[in-house]
């Protein structure tokens, strides 16, 4: 027997005010010739409907990040790089938002993690009149847009917690246009803004704090070319305390007299699975692509990451990490040494470039083999190219995967390699703990009483001293390292 199930829902009105409805004609038009319905065209030429019952915080940063033409790096489907909600899964399993939905937390790190500038507001930070500024300024451009996190019952819609964009503003009714993302429940509409901001201004049960809103943009250069996050990773919420918390109250109790005594304070105090916080950001294309050749793009990117892990190795912190890596009593960090040659960790590489390319990074299929070689390639460049070239076999189906590795020039003690030295081939532990030294916050330091040590130490992770294209590296870990402290 089959069941009927539902059609749509009949819009209460009031309080809203459907957009295709002649009144919601008539305001879309003033509000047109007012200018504050800028946003709109962008936002509408991605809209789309939420795939999922649960998924329209997912559908919400889709559109809006399609809508800034912000580009994954990332393929969707055949050759084609998009955002779809299935690709958003960097910091909660799908099948968990899928079944629970998602928090505004975890939808401003994704979209942070996405590559955008986000601004969060929840209801407790800030105000109607200040909710009132932002929607006037996202509407009134098309650089910038807002996605509400609110309670269907002050609308009298049935449901409870959803997201959805801010398509528009009309000023002289002060009334907001919603962009529902779940449109087989309900078209977009409008709505009065105080009523919005009430309907922000409650509690969400998941998490105990309140709802808001959040401002999205683009950055103007991509943020992560080498290191980024693993917002995903299950005990994410652990390290992120231990650095941002723990690492201040310890640094300030142990009294540490030298730059090395703080970093193996540092060191010893994290988390076994700290290893798998911070990334290093891979290339990953299919054999069949172009056979060997690589674009101009990729070769471009590939140079952009030598350039970040050289200038980390120019820094005179990654001395003092290599030093107080190679001391007796520092624990292993489960990152990679230099030691670790590629052959040993291709196959874990060319398995996840595998399941990227099918857009399942995080598994699903089991992967029944994996059989892969490490070549150079001589392009034309200074240097010749890292190749780890893969086969991948999972379902029965066989995947051919390159992966692209950075080379640098130096060693691990920050000098030039020699002609009888090999280069490095990939970030190694002292490359990672560096960057992540480098992102922790400024008042991380504070506690140190030893005001000699206090100004080396900051003279030695000061993002405003780094090199500008290492400096937005830091920068945008120290923005994910907030957003995961603020979920």
């Amino acid at each position: 027997m089959a069941v009927a199930g539902l059609y749509r829902r009949l819009l209460p009105s009031p309080p809203a005010i459907e957009f295709a409805s002649p009144e919601g004609k008539q305001l879309f038009s003033e509000a047109l010739l007012n200018g504050t319905m800028e946003g709109f065209f962008r936002l509408i030429s991605y809209f789309q409907t939420q795939s999922e019952p649960a998924y329209c915080g997912l559908a919400s940063l889709s559109v809006v990040l399609n809508a800034l033409a912000i580009d994954p790096g990332r393929k969707w489907k055949g050759p084609w790089r998009w955002f779809d909600e299935t690709m958003l899964d960097c910091c909660e399993p799908l099948e968990k938002v899928k079944e629970k939905g998602i928090t505004f937390g975890k939808v401003a790190c994704l979209a942070s993690c996405a590559g955008a500038k986000v601004e969060t507001f929840r209801s407790s930070q800030s105000s109607v009149d200040d909710f009132r500024r932002q929607v006037i300024r996202s509407a009134s451009s098309e650089d910038c847009h807002i996605i509400a996190s609110y309670h269907r019952k002050h609308f009298k819609q049935t449901g409870t917690g959803h997201f959805s964009p801010i398509g528009g503003y009309h000023a002289e009714r002060d009334m907001a246009l919603i962009l529902d993302v779940a449109r087989f429940k309900y078209p977009p509409h409008w709505v009065p803004l105080s009523l919005l901001w009430e309907a922000m201004d409650t509690l969400d049960e998941a998490t105990g704090l309140q709802r808001g809103f959040m401002v999205v943009s683009k950055l103007p250069r991509p943020p992560s070319l080498l290191y980024t996050l693993s917002c995903r990773h299950e005990s994410w919420l652990s390290v992120a305390n231990c650095l941002i918390e723990d690492v201040p109250l310890l640094l300030e109790s142990e009294i540490p007299d030298t730059v090395t005594e703080v970093l193996r304070l540092i060191f010893s105090s994290l988390p076994a699975s700290a290893g798998e916080f911070i990334k290093w950001v891979v290339e990953v294309k299919r054999h069949e692509e172009n056979g060997s050749n690589l674009s101009a793009e990729e070769k471009g990117r590939l140079s952009a990451k030598e350039v970040v892990m050289d200038q980390v190795r120019a820094t005179e912190l990654f001395k003092f990490v290599s030093e107080c890596l190679s001391m007796n009593g520092v624990e292993s960090f489960n990152g990679g040494t230099e030691e670790e040659s590629l052959p040993e960790i291709a196959a874990n590489i060319c398995c996840q470039g595998a399941q990227l390319l099918t857009g399942n990074p995080w598994g699903g299929e089991r992967i029944s083999s994996c059989s892969t070689c490490v070549k150079g390639w001589s392009s034309g460049r200074d240097k010749p190219l890292t190749i780890v070239s893969g086969t991948v076999v999972s379902g029965g189906k066989q995947q051919g995967v390159d992966v692209l590795v950075p080379t640098s020039p130096r060693k691990s003690n920050g000098s030039l390699s020699n002609s009888s030295s090999s280069p490095v081939m990939h970030p190694a532990n002292n490359d990672v703990l560096t960057v992540l030294v480098l992102a922790l916050p400024p008042a991380t330091w504070s506690g140190i009483k030893n005001a000699r040590l206090l100004e080396e130490i900051r003279a030695l992770v000061s993002a405003e001293n780094l090199p500008d294209v290492l400096q937005d590296e830091v920068l945008h870990l120290r923005r994910q390292l907030h957003c995961l402290k603020e979920q």
